[in-house]
Order: structure tokens, then C-alpha cells, then sequence
């Protein structure tokens, strides 16, 4: 069981997550380097540093960001996919063995509402497709959460103008390019990939979205057939839509599955939905079944509760509270074990 932690400059200190009894890990990453460009090594040893010394192994990081040159085949891409490499070798010297990204083009995950008030006082991220639709984002005001605002508007608009030029299947192309001259290093370097499944799981703004459905699940692992070359299943991400059968995805990605993050939704709509609580009774999700589900298929991976509603009066990073995600991995933790002891008693 692991914690997401943004480094210094989060709002929750490490000393916290620490407290929480069922944490072994904290997830974090290098994130004053740009995307591209290779980090550090006494940035890496430092995060390690920091972590051990708070009693927390620091075994996998999200994200490793793929530039968006790469995304879109751009020259230039193989220098980038080098750095990328690098980043691998230099992680691995200092124990990772899980590297969690995404090849969401420009947009990373989007919500409508950061902060829509809940019936019992707290508030959480929420996603209404027509308010989206609505959205211009070369005119809005947009304020995007895991996309922390990275461009300009006018290199905005440059990137939504060059991806015009990129449909899905180009798209899959530059990943099975990118994959291709890094999974063989991380077969050397025993660091296994973990890509995120894009959010919400349908295209937004006329961009191509493509870790979206079964069948395409099954196309990226058929793709580059190595057990370095996986998923982070999230299940917020991949059950926004109702039409994903999360049970079976997890059947399909059995042995590839390296890291899991686990919240929970409730539909409020066609493509709408708001974050809850974790438990299965908060929301659309049967937790319970996707746990089991996940011992079932053998996962030994990596876990973290995904984002949490802010409760109890806290402020801070949206859906990257202490409060809740506490209360969420100590539920996720007890379903884990309940679980596993089911299967090792029949």
C-alpha cells in the first residue's frame, strides 16, 4: 500500500502519510525538470533519502512525463526517448521498480468541478460532459488539476493546432515507437512500465485518447508482449465508463497489471460523474468485487488510494488530501486482506 506525495511542496507532510499503519511506500516523483529532459541523480537520491528516513521505501515513481514531441512523432522524438531511457537506468540505481505515465496528448486528467459539494459537507472532483463540451481551450479560463497549467495559452493553441495532424492510429504508432527503445531497458534494467489509462476514457477537444476500452487494452498489451511493458489499472479512470467491464479488463491484463489505483465514482450522467468515498455503498464501483478480482488474478503489485474527497475542513491540493485517502486506504487495505485470507482458507 503506497501514498501518492508531491514532494516539499505539498500540502500534506510526509511525517502524516508516515502515521497512516498500513502504508509502506510513498509514489512521488522529480517534478522541477522538465518533460524531455533527464533528472538529476541527487534529486532521486534525495526523494529516496527523504522517504526512507520517514520509515517509507520509495519503489515507484508517477510520473515519468513523455514530452509531447514524442506523443506526436515530432523530430526530435529520439533524443527525448533517450533522456526517457536515462531516466529509467538512473531510477532503477536507486530501487524503483515501477514507473507509472500516460500518453494522454496535452491534457492529462480533467474534471469540470474541483470542489462540488457532497450531501454530508464534503466536496470532491467532478466531471460533467456538457459543462466540458461547453469549453473552448484556446479561450477558457481552465484550471486542470494533474495538468498544473503547463503551457501558455499560445502554446496551447500551437499543440491542439500540430495535433490535428494525429489521429488514434498515428497515435498508437508513436507509442509502440516509444515503447519499442524503452521497454528493452527496463528489461535490462528490472523496471517495469506502468501506463495509466487516459481520463475520463474518451477523447476530449477533438484529441485522440486510446488506453480507453477492453479491446484496446488488450491491442497495448498485444502490442509489446513483455511482462516490463504494463498497466496502472485505474479503476476511476477506465470505470467512468459504465460500458467497462473493470472485472474483465482486470482478466485480460492478469500478470501485467503492476500498480492499482483504486476510488471510487458515481455516475450523475452520460459521461458525468463525481468522485466519492471509497467504500462500494459511496458510489457506482463494487469495490469488493474488483479486490477480489485483483487476488484472484494473482496481483502482487503496487496500490494506492486514488484521489479523495476533501473532508473535515481541509484545503489544499484537489483530490490530494490526507484526511480522506487515510480513510480509504485503511477501507482498501481491509478489503486486501479479507480477500487473500478467503482464498488461503477454502
Amino acid at each position: 500500500m503506497t501514498f501518492r506525495w508531491y514532494g516539499d511542496k505539498d500540502n500534506v507532510a510526509i511525517e502524516k502519510i508516515a502515521q497512516i499503519p498500513v502504508i509502506d511506500g510513498i509514489v512521488s516523483a522529480v517534478y522541477d525538470v522538465p518533460a524531455g529532459e533527464v533528472w538529476p541523480e541527487e534529486s532521486i537520491a534525495r526523494l529516496k533519502a527523504v522517504c526512507e528516513n520517514n520509515g517509507l521505501k520509495f519503489e515507484v515513481v508517477e510520473s515519468v512525463p513523455v514530452h509531447e514531441d514524442i506523443k506526436m512523432g515530432a523530430e526530435g522524438r529520439d533524443r527525448l526517448i533517450e533522456n526517457y531511457c536515462e531516466n529509467v537506468r538512473r531510477l532503477a540505481k536507486y530501487g524503483v521498480k515501477v514507473i507509472c505515465y500516460n500518453f494522454m496528448p496535452v491534457f492529462d486528467w480533467l474534471r469540470s468541478e474541483m470542489a462540488r459539494p457532497l450531501a454530508d459537507g464534503s466536496n470532491s472532483l467532478a466531471y460533467d460532459e456538457e459543462t466540458v463540451l461547453s469549453l473552448n481551450p484556446l479561450t477558457s479560463e481552465l484550471s486542470l488539476p494533474g495538468w498544473d497549467e503547463s503551457y501558455t495559452k499560445e502554446e496551447l493553441k500551437n499543440l491542439l493546432i500540430r495535433y490535428k495532424e494525429i489521429d488514434e492510429e498515428k497515435l498508437w504508432e508513436n507509442l509502440r515507437y516509444f515503447l519499442s527503445k524503452v521497454i528493452p531497458v527496463c528489461e535490462q534494467m528490472g523496471v517495469k512500465m506502468a501506463i495509466h489509462p487516459d481520463d475520463p476514457p474518451w477523447g476530449i477537444f477533438g484529441l485522440p485518447r486510446i488506453i480507453t476500452t477492453q479491446k484496446n487494452l488488450e491491442r497495448f498489451l498485444n502490442m509489446i508482449p513483455s511482462v516490463n511493458n504494463g498497466v496502472t489499472f485505474c479503476i476511476g479512470s477506465f470505470g467512468a465508463d459504465p460500458n467497462n467491464d473493470l472485472i474483465s479488463m482486470i482478466n485480460t491484463a492478469k500478470g501485467r497489471i503492476h500498480f492499482a489505483h483504486l476510488r471510487n465514482i458515481k455516475y450523475t450522467g452520460e459521461r458525468s460523474f463525481q468522485e466519492s468515498a471509497h467504500p462500494t455503498e459511496c458510489g457506482s464501483l463494487d469495490m469488493f468485487g474488483i479486490v477480489k478480482a485483483l487476488v484472484d488474478s494473482g496481483f502482487d503489485g503496487y496500490v494506492r488510494p486514488d484521489h479523495g474527497r476533501m473532508i473535515w475542513g481541509e484545503t489544499g491540493k484537489y483530490g490530494y488530501g490526507l484526511y480522506d485517502r487515510a480513510l480509504g486506504a485503511m477501507y482498501l487495505y481491509g478489503l486486501f486482506e479479507a480477500v487473500q485470507k478467503m482464498k488461503d482458507n477454502k
